[in-house]
């Protein structure tokens, strides 16, 4: 995985001790809380409901054993003992003193980690495929790419203050898992017939108050480019984005208003001052970018090994449970990817303690060369794991309570931390999903309806990514008091669609009923082989909510 060159160090640690002076002016009252409110967000502080809110930046996923050893200690010694993971692969700190802030960005910047342009109106932390570089699908490695980007987007002069904040995800697979038609800017690297790499560039997705799916901007991106074409987009919006209302500040709004033919218009524009400009890249500046993601020196597994590792399937149902679901074919013969899951009813969604990241960070270096990747399921992966030594993984895995074999299932609930965390939360969104995981808990059911994405939100900023779930679940205030809206039908891979609302909004403690009997119309009505989604756009929305509202 990346490491930090000097520049990397030098800038972070630099930083890290601008950011101290602001806090220690800030505290002393030199610094008004207009002019702090910026300064912080850039270092990913928010202001939560209860205590302040540290966002830690983990570009693309990518994890080390030493990082994750070291966020443990961080959420020790300074909050209370667990991380939150998110769907944007990053770690959020929902206690930390506010004093304590740059003591613990200088923990981080010790292990090459930071909190850098994780909030504000800045472009965020790029994000990718979880198995990037092991995906049997892949046709080019997003992750040198990703780098490139963060490394020219990173306190960028121009795009310090945008409209709004700025999201890009890059894939490099046949199938996207990065949901790159719901960002602001959405990559897909692929291969032309004579087997050059080109990029298809999509600009105006994102989720939020006004959810959209993104329009492709260029098709035919020769990767030289991708950068300068890149800064078009974004220079675009940064002169003709709406700056008067944040409701309709981000780039959706625009690439609405404008059409796509006239914003890919002015790109083209723009584009022409910066194309073959300094900023083009060269053959010598990918490789070295991508010569920071070598690949371990894998051991050959035998044909014996994986010859026992499938009679161990057929002879093991909790093991093959566990395998179908939680484990990922891997482009190198005899290695797997394998999913630990963080969907425990005990803790929201998301959430790890310190032991456990301890625990998994032990785990990485024993199975796993010491990586792991960070889900937008809100789950971890660990990216190289022979064959003949999943079991062993398996069982370790079982004691940490990180061995749910219900990874894609109904139960694997994406959901934001909500009201009893965020202060822009119109209701709680964690306790929904503990009371879903809670009623359906049989595991022949859960595997029965087969791959499902449930997710919640506790507001309209869609943290929990509700549009695209297959079903969504938002959490909306009427009067003072929490209400639920269910919407089906979303999807956030290759055919993205946003959900369409079901109905009126439903109490809290009917919220599991409802999710049951949308469940019992799909149950009757689905075709052999059919999943939630297909079902769904097969018979409409119409029998769902005839059901529901009986």
């Amino acid at each position: 995985m990346y490491r930090y060159d000097t520049y990397d160090q030098t800038l972070v640690d630099e930083r890290v001790a601008q950011f101290r002076d602001q806090m220690d002016r800030y505290l002393a009252g030199r610094l008004g809380e207009d002019e702090f409110r910026p300064l912080r967000l850039q270092n990913g502080l928010y202001i939560q409901r209860h205590a302040p809110m540290l966002r830690i930046a983990i570009p693309y996923g990518m994890l080390s054993s030493g990082q994750l050893r070291t966020l443990a200690d961080i959420t020790r010694r300074y909050d209370r003992g667990y991380g939150h993971f998110t769907t944007r692969q990053n770690l959020q700190l929902n206690w930390p003193k506010l004093e304590d802030v740059p003591d613990i960005l200088a923990e981080l910047a010790k292990v090459q980690m930071h909190a850098i342009q994780t909030s504000g109106n800045c472009i965020r932390n790029t994000t990718s495929d979880q198995f990037a570089g092991i995906a049997k699908d892949e046709v080019e490695d997003p992750r040198p790419w990703c780098e490139l980007i963060r490394q020219w987007s990173t306190l960028h002069p121009e795009f310090a203050y945008l409209p709004r904040k700025f999201k890009i995800a890059v894939t490099g697979a046949e199938h996207d898992r990065a949901a790159i038609q719901v960002h602001d800017i959405g990559v897909r690297l692929w291969h032309n017939d004579k087997g050059e790499l080109r990029a298809r560039v999509l600009a105006g997705g994102g989720l939020g108050r006004t959810p959209m799916v993104g329009d492709v901007v260029r098709e035919d991106l020769p990767w030289q480019h991708l950068l300068t074409y890149l800064e078009a987009c974004v220079r675009v919006y940064n002169q003709f984005g709406r700056r008067d209302n944040k409701f309709k500040a981000r780039i959706k709004i625009l690439v609405k208003a404008l059409g796509i033919e006239e914003y890919r218009r002015r790109v083209e524009e723009e584009w022409a001052h910066l194309k073959d400009g300094p900023q083009t890249l060269t053959q010598a500046a990918v490789d070295a970018a991508r010569a920071h993601f070598p690949e371990p020196e894998r051991r050959q597994v035998s044909d014996a090994a994986i010859a026992a590792y499938e009679q161990l399937r057929q002879n093991d149902r909790g093991f093959a449970r566990f395998v179908t679901n939680n484990v990922t074919d891997h482009v190198v013969p005899g290695y797997k990817a394998v999913t630990l899951s963080l969907k425990r009813r005990e803790h929201a969604p998301g959430d790890v303690t310190a032991d456990q990241m301890d625990a998994i960070a032990d785990l990485a270096d024993v199975f796993s060369f010491g990586e792991m990747r960070v889900t937008h399921e809100q789950n971890l992966v660990l990216s190289d794991v022979p064959v003949d030594e999943i079991e062993a993984l398996w069982q370790k895995l079982q004691d940490l309570g990180m061995a749910n074999p219900t990874v894609g299932t109904l139960s694997d609930i994406i959901c934001c931390p909500g009201g009893d965390y965020c202060a822009l939360a119109n209701a709680v969104s964690i306790p929904i999903a503990q009371a879903i995981q809670e009623r359906f808990d049989d595991l022949d059911y859960l595997y029965d309806l087969g791959p499902l994405d449930l997710n919640i939100s506790g507001c309209m900023n869609a943290c929990g990514h509700h549009h695209v779930g297959n079903i969504g679940i938002l959490g909306v205030d009427k009067k003072g008091e929490e209400y639920y809206q269910v919407s089906l039908g979303g999807n956030s891979r290759d055919d993205a669609s946003l959900g369409k609302i079901l109905g009126p909004s439903f109490y809290r403690e009917d919220v599991p009923a409802v999710i049951d009997k949308v469940l019992q119309v799909y149950v009757e009505q689905r075709h052999e082989d059919e999943r939630f989604l297909d079902t769904y756009r097969r018979i409409g929305i119409k029998p769902f909510k005839e059901r529901v509202y009986a």
